[in-house]
């Protein structure tokens, strides 16, 4: 079993920045992707950004290209989401999610942190 606690959420004014982290413990060996969803209130929940944990790949959805950055520090089996020109639209619970590379489902979850901006 894999444990993900992710942390940093809060309340920031539009155009300001946040960094969330996703601390893994437990079984990390058998992850090798994690990645951060959202979930707005009414809305679905959707992929923010990806990272391969060895090779440092990286993927992002449209709507936080250009904004969010996606890092890892395999030392300390942490995943971190830099958000900034924040938007009120990126108003949402924040997940961290891991799994292994070829496997379709994202098995393992947090239990989101949130981040709400004003406008």
């Amino acid at each position: 079993q894999v444990q993900l606690v992710e942390s940093g959420g809060g309340l920031v004014q539009a155009g300001g920045s946040l960094r969330l982290s996703c601390a893994a413990s437990g079984r990390t060996s058998s992850i090798n992707v994690m990645a951060w969803f959202r979930q707005a209130p009414g809305k679905e929940r959707e992929f923010v950004s990806y990272i391969i944990l060895r090779g440092g790949s990286t993927y992002y959805a449209d709507s936080v290209k250009g904004r969010f950055t996606i890092s890892r520090d395999n030392a300390k089996n942490t995943v971190y989401l830099q958000m900034n020109s924040l938007k009120p639209e990126d108003t949402a619970v924040y997940y961290c999610a891991a799994k292994r590379l070829l496997v379709k489902e994202y098995g393992y979850w947090g239990q989101g942190t949130q981040v709400t901006v004003s406008s």
